[in-house]
């Protein structure tokens, strides 16, 4: 802090400065300690904590009384200009936020935003005085902070110094940054992790006292990069995705710098973070009206065989949208195949036209078709396709009549993705298309800003049933603790060939599961996804046990709650939808016999409910259908074959 010269008094000045300068003194010493403390911000339940090193060199992270993020260092790489040199906190402002924000087609009808933040100004020491801007907030279930630079300058960056050091060696869920983000998860401590091997957010730990579940993981992409995390010496460290024709520096901005949000999340459980909107409450809202935006579940050819089986066709979609009609499904993705020129799904090929359909198919017709049985039609499309000529693509569909896209195989996070992703869910907002991105980033909660973007892959899903045996009731188990903290995850349930792990076979044509009915059921209620899709073949499906609950079953909720569970083994989730409940179990437990789930209603309001059962049977492909009156007060006892699961509508009696 400068110090203010005291002018010399006139009468007594020599007796009087002495004194003077040592009252000024004394008056700013306190002053000195105070800047020279850690800032700390704490949530408003005050259980959560995050402080701030007063050189905005290092960061802690701790919830009841006990640090979980150890002292973890803070800090920008600058490329082509000298870095930042000593910082001092120069000022905070700070702020209370608790406000209800309106949900569009995800989890729940409404998130609480209720946070202490603060911005934190730092200011160089050295001649320059450049200054960092450090927001951080502090919420119940979670801490966050980014970096920001003001200025008309452009910026570039190397990276972040920015890590994790989780205290102690916890256990985590991780696994391997990758891609199309399609890998399996691990359960290792971070002692174990490879040395020079990225992992992939959201990375999820258990503290090891026990006491707190918290996920290391980032929010709000737009105008940044994405970022994996690097283990060394005990550290997560923040590595930055950048472009493959650019390797160096990571990112560059036109002027100025906002990073993504850094985020912990954290509970009590990890199944306790699956409600959170954390995520979602760290990007802007939404500008605009978003009320045409319908969820719903979609009748869907690639799963049971396009690649050897059906081929594109007139006859062969309109079969699949007389399946999606009669079935109550507002909707039907016609995926590869479709566009004029070469029909394979994964390159590129600049023969390909998506604004044109392949010979004798004829989009306008097809759409009219659709729209007369009440199915609204969706098309697949690679992002290299549409990302040079965004606006003829769309424009072309909207034309056509479309009321959305599924574009594919972005396979990348770097700063180029990240602006497709933002440009894309935009374009497709304006003409009210829904939006399903596939080789997909996790998601960082860009849902929240366009709720046409519904759903998205990013996740190791049902179709490497099709490829190879990796899809197994333990990964399936996996998923709703880890990558679906996240965000929604279009894993497309729905096999209806049902097995185990012991008779599995890998199969490209109407490919096998490793799991049972129930299970397969219940994956409607417990994976989030406000656009499902139906992924068997019509005939599949015709006068097949369990159905009758597909068809059913919501896809976007006002209420989610976790009742219990653990990663990899089991979960039984609740979900609302205006009075009704929907309940989804299952496990990954193999064991001769199966189990019993025993599951409180606790959670009900008063009054009575018919509540009705799909459970599995005696074999994967059967189930047992009951149906029973219960209250708040009873327990339900839910029978869980080996690899299984079950499904529960709760709905009141008048």
């Amino acid at each position: 802090m400068k110090r203010r010269e005291i002018p010399q008094q006139v009468a007594g000045g020599a007796v009087m400065q002495p004194l003077l300068t040592a009252l000024v003194a004394a008056l700013l010493l306190p002053l000195a300690q105070a800047s020279a403390a850690p800032a700390q911000v704490s949530s408003p339940d005050g259980r959560t904590t995050i402080r701030i090193d007063d050189d905005a060199g290092r960061f802690t992270v701790a919830r009841r009384g006990e640090t979980v993020i150890a002292p973890s260092p803070l800090g920008l790489e600058l490329d082509g200009v000298p870095e930042l040199g000593a910082l001092r906190l120069e000022r905070r402002e700070d702020v209370k936020v608790d406000r209800t924000i309106p949900l569009t087609a995800t989890k729940a009808a409404q998130a609480r935003d209720r946070y202490r933040g603060a911005t934190l100004v730092f200011r160089e020491q050295a001649p320059a005085g450049r200054r960092l801007y450090l927001d951080v907030r502090a919420y119940d279930d979670g801490v966050a902070f980014r970096y920001r630079l003001d200025g008309a300058e452009p910026v570039r960056l190397r990276g972040e110094r920015t890590a994790f050091v989780p205290a102690g060696d916890p256990e985590c869920l991780v696994s391997v940054a990758d891609g199309a983000h399609e890998v399996p998860f691990e359960r290792m401590k971070v002692s174990q992790l490879r040395v020079g091997q990225a992992y992939d957010v959201p990375l999820v730990c258990i503290a090891p006292s026990g006491r707190t579940a918290y996920a290391i993981t980032q929010a709000s992409l737009a105008g940044y990069t994405g970022a994996a995390l690097l283990p060394e010496g005990g550290a997560l460290r923040i590595r930055l995705s950048a472009p493959p024709k650019r390797p160096a520096p990571a990112f560059i901005s036109q002027a100025g710098l906002t990073t993504a949000w850094r985020v912990v999340m954290m509970g009590d459980r990890i199944g306790d973070m699956i409600p959170s909107q954390l995520i979602g409450n760290l990007n802007p809202p939404p500008q605009g009206d978003f009320s045409w935006v319908r969820p719903g579940k979609a009748a869907w050819d690639w799963w049971s065989g396009p690649l050897a089986g059906m081929k594109p066709g007139m006859d062969n979609y309109k079969r699949f949208i007389d399946f999606a009609a009669a079935s109550g499904l507002p909707y039907y993705l016609i995926d590869a195949g479709w566009a004029s020129g070469p029909g394979g799904c994964c390159d590129a090929n600049p023969a390909t036209d998506v604004t044109r359909a392949a010979d004798g198919i004829d989009m306008p017709e097809l759409v009219r078709y659709a729209a007369a049985k009440g199915v609204g039609l969706m098309l697949w499309a690679h992002w290299e396709h549409v990302a040079g000529r965004m606006d003829e693509v769309l424009d072309t569909y909207a034309r056509w009549g479309i009321k959305g896209v599924k574009i594919d195989f972005m396979n990348r996070d770097d700063q180029d993705v990240v602006d497709f992703y933002q440009r894309v869910a935009a374009a497709t907002a304006r003409r009210h298309m829904l939006l399903d991105l596939h080789g997909a980033y996790v998601p960082a909660g860009l849902q929240r800003s366009y709720p046409n973007f519904i759903t998205q892959e990013g996740v190791r899903g049902a179709e490497w049933d099709k490829m190879d045996k990796s899809i197994t009731p333990r990964h399936n188990l996996m998923l709703p603790y880890t990558r679906m903290l996240a965000g929604p995850l279009d894993y497309t349930p729905g096999g209806f060939h049902n097995g185990t792990p012991a008779t599995f076979a890998v199969r490209e044509v109407m490919p096998q599961t490793q799991h049972t009915r129930g299970q397969a059921l219940a994956m409607y209620v417990v994976y989030d996804s406000p656009l499902q899709m139906v992924s068997d073949d019509p005939e599949v499906y015709r006068g097949a046990a369990g159905f009758d609950f597909i068809q059913r079953v919501p896809t976007a909720w006002d209420e989610t709650r976790f009742l219990s569970g653990t990663p990899g083994l089991d979960i039984v989730l609740a979900r609302r939808q205006g009075r009704d409940w929907y309940l989804g179990a299952m496990t990954a437990d193999e064991t001769a016999g199966g189990r019993a789930e025993p599951v409180s209603l606790g959670f009900l309001p008063a009054g009575r409910f018919r509540a009705m059962l799909w459970e599995d049977g005696d074999t994967p492909n059967e189930l047992r259908r009951v149906e029973r009156e219960v209250t708040a007060r009873d327990t339900l006892t839910l029978r869980l074959a080996p690899a299984g699961g079950a499904a529960v509508i709760l709905e009141p009696l008048h």
